[in-house]
C-alpha cells in the first residue's frame, strides 16, 4: 500500500512556524470539553424536567436536533475555513456563541424555543469541530504532530469525563434525592448556565492566545497516523466532535472508491445507526419510571463511566489495534456491544437475581460500552486506512467516514425514539442490538491482509519541551 507520507521530505527545513502567543489556546479545549461533557445528558434531562410529557420521541428529537445542523455545517465550516485560510475567529465565535445559546436555554418560554436553541447551538459548535486539530498542526512542527494530536485528544477526553463527574456531584449535593421532580429543575437550570459560562471562558482563552498560523496544511495530505486523533469519548449525540477529514466541496472530478471500501462505510453506517437507536433515548430510559428510574446525579454517573473508560484506554486501544488485526478489533468490539445492549433491559427486570442496585449495574454496563468504543473507534479508522490506496481516496473516504457516522447516528436516534414511543423500550433496544450485529456481520467476508506498523528510529530528543520551530526529523511510523 502506498504510504500516506509518500512524497513528503521530512528532512527539508521549512520556514519557521509562528506559534500562538502562548500554549494556553491548547487548553481552551479543557473548559470547552467540560462544557460538552456537562451538556450531553443535561440538555435532555432539563427538557424532561421542564416538559415531562415529551416522552422518548421528544427526547430523541432534542438529542438529534443539534446534530441535524451540526453534521452538514461541520463540512461547510471546514471547507470555508480552509478556503479563507483563517482559523482563530472560527474557534472564538464557535465557543462564544455556543456558550450564549446554552445560557439562554433555561429561559426558553416553550418547548419549541428549546428545540430551536438546541439547533442553533449545533450550528455554532460545528465551527470548531474541523478546525481545532488543523490549527494544532499548523502551529506545531511535523515531527511533534503525533504526540501533540494524541495529547490534544486526551485533554478533550479528560475534560469531557471531568464535566460529567462535576454534573454528578452538582446534582447529588444540590438536587433532592430520587427520580426527576420539579424540585430538581433549579439545580439543572443553574448547571446549564454554568455549562454556557465554561464555553465563554474557552472563547476568552482562545481570543487571547490564538494567532493565525503562517503555515497551512492540506487535510488530504496528512500522514496516516494523524487521522487516529479520533474522538476519545464516544459521540453520544450531544458530545462535541473533533475531526480532521471532511467531505470536500467543489473539488472537481470525484475519485471512485472500490467496492470493499463502500461495504465498510455501509457497515459503519449500520453500526452508528444501531448504537444511536440505543443511546438516543438512553437518558429517558435511565430517568423514567418505566426504565431504570435513576436520579439525575446517577444519570451523570452512568455517562461518566463510559467517558472514563474510553479515555483511560485511549492509548492502549490504539496499540492493540496496531499490533493485532484492526478488523478483528473493530468487529469484536461491536459484537460485544450488541450483546451488552439487551443486558440493560435484563438488569431492570423486577426478578433479576443479582441485587447490586440498578445504578451500579447501569454504571458497570455503560462502562463496558465505553470500552467497546475505545477499541472500535481505533480499529475502524485503521481498518479503513488499510483498505485505502492513495491520498485522493484517503481524503474522500475519511470524509465519508465522518459524515456517514454522523448521519447514521441522527437517523438511528430519531427512528429509535419513534420505536421506543410506539412499541416500548424492549423492542426498540433489541432491534438496536440486531442492527449493530448485522453491521458487524457485513464485514466478515471482506478480504483483508494485515499490514503491521514498524516503528523506526528517531534522533534522541533533547530534554524539556522541544522547540516549536523544529520542523525537521523523521516520521515516527511507517507502514
Amino acid at each position: 500500500m502506498e504510504s500516506a507520507s509518500a512524497g513528503v521530505d521530512f528532512h527539508v527545513r521549512e520556514p519557521p512556524i509562528r506559534p500562538s502567543a502562548s500554549d494556553m489556546w491548547f487548553f481552551s479545549y479543557l473548559p470547552w470539553s467540560l462544557s460538552g461533557g456537562l451538556s450531553a445528558p443535561l440538555i435532555p434531562l432539563l427538557a424532561l424536567a421542564l416538559y415531562p410529557s415529551i416522552g422518548p420521541l421528544g427526547v430523541a428529537i432534542i438529542v438529534a436536533a443539534s446534530d441535524v445542523s451540526e453534521i452538514p455545517l461541520t463540512i461547510v465550516w471546514g471547507n470555508l475555513s480552509d478556503s479563507l485560510r483563517h482559523r482563530k475567529w472560527f474557534m472564538v465565535f464557535s465557543f462564544a456563541l455556543t456558550g450564549v445559546t446554552l445560557i439562554a436555554m433555561p429561559f426558553s418560554p416553550s418547548l419549541q424555543v428549546y428545540y430551536l436553541l438546541n439547533v442553533i447551538g449545533g450550528v455554532f459548535s460545528a465551527a470548531s469541530a474541523p478546525i481545532g486539530t488543523i490549527l494544532l498542526l499548523e502551529t506545531r512542527a511535523k515531527r511533534w504532530w503525533p504526540r501533540d494530536v494524541g495529547l490534544f485528544g486526551l485533554v478533550s477526553g479528560i475534560g469531557t469525563a471531568a464535566g460529567l463527574g462535576i454534573g454528578a456531584a452538582w446534582m447529588y449535593f444540590l438536587a433532592p434525592a430520587g427520580s426527576l421532580s420539579l424540585g430538581s429543575t433549579p439545580a439543572l437550570e443553574a448547571l446549564l448556565i454554568l455549562t454556557g459560562m465554561l464555553a465563554l471562558i474557552a472563547a476568552m482563552i482562545a481570543a487571547v492566545s490564538i494567532h493565525e498560523p503562517t503555515t497551512h496544511v492540506d487535510r488530504d495530505d496528512l500522514d496516516e497516523h494523524l487521522h487516529l486523533g479520533r474522538g476519545v469519548v464516544e459521540r453520544l449525540r450531544g458530545f462535541r466532535r473533533r475531526i480532521v477529514a471532511i467531505i470536500r466541496m467543489a473539488q472537481g472530478e470525484p475519485v471512485p472508491l472500490p467496492l470493499r471500501e463502500w461495504v465498510f462505510l455501509g457497515s459503519l453506517f449500520a453500526v452508528s445507526f444501531g448504537s444511536q437507536m440505543f443511546y438516543g433515548t438512553f437518558v429517558y430510559f435511565l430517568a423514567s419510571t418505566n426504565g431504570a428510574s435513576l436520579s439525575e446525579a446517577a444519570v451523570f454517573l452512568v455517562f461518566f463511566a463510559s467517558a472514563f473508560a474510553s479515555t483511560a484506554l485511549f492509548y492502549s486501544s490504539g496499540q492493540v489495534a496496531e499490533r493485532y488485526s484492526p478488523k478483528k478489533v473493530f468487529v469484536g468490539s461491536m459484537l460485544v456491544r450488541a450483546a451488552l445492549i439487551p443486558l440493560f433491559l435484563v438488569v431492570t427486570l423486577p426478578r433479576f437475581p443479582l441485587h447490586l442496585g440498578e445504578t451500579v449495574w447501569m454504571v458497570l454496563l455503560n462502562g463496558f460500552m465505553g470500552v467497546t468504543w475505545a477499541f472500535a473507534s481505533t480499529g475502524s479508522t485503521i481498518f479503513l486506512l488499510r483498505l485505502l490506496t492513495g491520498n485522493a481516496n484517503r481524503g474522500k473516504a475519511l470524509g465519508l467516514y465522518n459524515a456517514l457516522s454522523g448521519f447514521g447516528g441522527i437517523a438511528g436516534t430519531l427512528i429509535g425514539g419513534g420505536l421506543y414511543f410506539m412499541t416500548g423500550v424492549t423492542t426498540a433496544y433489541l432491534i438496536a442490538a440486531g442492527v449493530v450485529l448485522a453491521g458487524c456481520l457485513v464485514l466478515v467476508p471482506i478480504r483483508y491482509h494485515f499490514i503491521p506498523y514498524r516503528q523506526i528510529s528517531r534522533p534522541l530528543e533533547p530534554r524539556g519541551r522541544p522547540s516549536l520551530d523544529s520542523s525537521h526529523g523523521l516520521p515516527p511510523w511507517e507502514p
